[in-house]
Parts: C-alpha cells; structure tokens; sequence
C-alpha cells in the first residue's frame, strides 16, 4: 500500500505584529477583554500578497525535504484570502518556484482548507496520480477585514506554512479523516461584499461587511469537531490516550479548551499558537505544526490528530502518523523582504481606504481596481 509521507516542512511568517493595545488605539476593546474571550494577545499583519508568503514557505519546505522543485508534481493551495480568482493562485506558485512538471489546484473551505487540502494530495498520491506534492495554507486577511467590527477584528491574522507530501510504503502520513459540513449554519460566518455575488447590490465589491455570530459559531465549531475527532480515531482503531500531540485549529482557545477536553486528551498535548498568532484561518494548522516541530514536540513515530472547522460550515479531523525524521535535510534562503511599515500603520491605511470607498458608494461612485 502507497502512503503520503510528510517529508518537509515551512513557514513564513509576516514579521509586523498587532497587539492588543494596537487593536484598543481605534477600537472599543482593551487586552484584558479580548484576551478573555479569545485567548489571543497578538496577530501578524502581511506586508506581502498571499501568494509571495505561499512561495518562501514552499521553498522552504522543499529544501526541508530534500526535493528539487523541478521535481514537484502538485500544488495545492489552501486559502479563502486568494490574491486573484483568475489566474489560481496555485499557478503563481508553482511559476514562481520554477515547478514546471506540477499541476496546480486552488482549494476554498476557509478555515479548513489546508486540511482538505492535505486529504485531496494524500489520495492523489495513494492512487498514484502524483508521486509528490506541496500542500500550502495561507491567508492574507488584514486587507479585506472590517476593521471597524470589534467582534472579526481582533480574531484575525496573516501566515503561512506548507508541508511536502511523498509517497512511502511505510504506513506515515494521514492514516485517516473525517471530512463534514453543516450548510445549514453557513449564514453565521459570512463575509459580504467579498465575492461577484454582491455586484451591483448595494455592497462595493471588496468593501467587506461581516456577519459572525459568535455563540453559533461556537456550538456548531465544538459539535463538529468533537465528532469528527471521535469518528477519526474509532476508523483508526485509536484511543485518545494513545495520541500524542494534537495540533488543532486555532480559533480561539475557549473552542480548543472545550474540544480537547471532552475528547479525553489533557491540554498539555496540545500545541498551541492562538496566542501569538490569533486566527490565521487556513494557515493556523500548518503554522501550528512547523512550530511543533521547532520546538521538538513532534517525535519520530508520533501520532498527531489535527481537528479543525471553517466558514460553511466546514468541519474535519486527520490522524497522521509521523515518520522519522523531524529535522530538515536542508535549508533554503528564501526570504519575506523588508518591511518598512508597523501592523498598526498597514491596519490604519487599510480603514482608511475602506472609508473612502464607502464614502464614495454613498455617492454613487465607484473606483475601478487598479
């Protein structure tokens, strides 16, 4: 039987962060209550597109494994934050990486897209359509969010990290998944004015105004993930205290806290990141994993559960098993270039620019991109 290995992995990181005390400068809100109820002191803001933080971590990656990208046969991009919707992004990425031999996906399931993405190249690797392949979450959130809407601004953040996958006959890899959908609650977490539906109806296409209902979110986030957890590790034949590390979806820490201990796994198998990071959507998993391993959590052999949910309202779980080998066969110089502007500066300019086009909607004009 074919397995898909992780082989290599990477991050890339915007340096610029936001802080709480940046957040309260135009906000009603302040550290102590945002950190309450999200468990989030810091995000990062990207002076970058998302597809320039998608190159430098697949780079990375890449030398971690040990693969050429001549030698690369598919991308897969998991994001709801693309950079353009025609081209894909995943094109962008796989000419920029001079992987000419690749084909190229994109893949949307907000939040958990790197993981659908993670099951879509295992099984094209299972079946043996591709021997390889860089599967990338990335989200660039800080210029399309309504910075004037305490209850998304203090949740998101910009990241990105990818993992290689190759074939192995040695069983590593995700051994299982379970993939689901709540459709019906998919109006709790819209994002409007952010997609061609919104042409021409009183919304300015990429002025966004968001709808979150956050108890709704919470209940349906809990529900699903706590399930898909359990189905994942019955499939496996897995007990949760044979798991030993689980890198969740880092949404807000009230969610991880309540999935993790009703699935009988303690808290201090789990890896957690929200802190720093807040919500970097497709990116959380995958950023949450390379820093694992940094940190030397991730051991040769490990058995790793990854629960995660996303606007949909998408849920899943993935039971990998690691191979041996947790430190990078090489490096790569790939790197972010400088940034000349704080988080705080970038965020102030974004709100600024979203005014003006709501300013110039309420009088019936329009600017065309440029």
């Amino acid at each position: 039987m074919t397995y898909a290995a992780i082989t290599g992995w990477g991050s890339a990181m915007p340096p610029a962060v936001l802080s709480n005390d940046d957040l309260s400068t135009f906000l009603e809100t302040n550290d102590e209550w945002i950190v309450t109820r999200t468990g989030m002191k810091e995000r990062r803001v990207s002076h970058v597109p998302a597809r320039e933080l998608a190159t430098v971590a697949a780079r990375r990656a890449l030398a971690c494994a040990g693969l050429d990208p001549a030698d690369l046969e598919l991308v897969v991009y998991g994001s709801c934050s693309n950079d353009e919707q025609v081209p894909n992004s995943a094109s962008g990425v796989q000419l920029s990486l001079g992987a000419t031999r690749a084909a190229a996906i994109d893949l949307n399931t907000a939040c958990t897209s790197f993981l659908y993405g993670l099951s879509t190249a295992s099984a094209m690797i299972r079946t043996g359509a591709v021997r390889n392949a860089v599967v990338i979450g990335v989200e660039v959130i800080s210029p399309y969010m309504d910075w004037d809407n305490r209850n998304v601004a203090v949740l998101f953040g910009d990241g990105c990290a990818a993992v290689v996958l190759q074939a192995s006959d040695t069983p590593s890899g995700v051994l299982g998944e379970q993939l689901g959908c709540v459709a019906d609650a998919r109006a709790s977490l819209r994002v409007r004015g952010w997609g061609g539906a919104y042409a021409n109806r009183g919304i300015v296409f990429g002025d966004t105004q968001w709808d979150f209902d956050g108890q709704e979110i919470f209940k349906k986030a809990v529900h699903g993930m706590l399930q898909a957890s359990a189905a994942v590790m019955t499939k496996c034949g897995v007990r949760p205290e044979e798991i030993d590390l689980v890198v969740p979806h880092q949404a807000n820490l009230r969610i991880i806290e309540a999935v993790v201990t009703r699935t009988g796994i303690p808290m201090e198998k789990v890896m957690l990141t929200v802190q720093r990071y807040g919500n970097m959507s497709a990116a959380t998993v995958p950023v949450a994993l390379t820093e694992a391993l940094a940190e030397g959590r991730v051991k040769p052999g490990a058995l790793i559960l990854m629960p995660a949910f996303g606007a949909g309202l998408t849920y899943c779980a993935h039971l990998v098993r690691w191979g041996d080998r947790v430190t990078p066969l090489g490096q790569s110089a790939a790197a972010l270039p400088p940034c000349d502007m704080s988080a705080l500066d970038m965020v102030l300019r974004a709100r600024a620019a979203h005014t003006a086009t709501r300013a110039q909607s309420a009088i019936g004009l329009s600017t065309p991109p440029a």
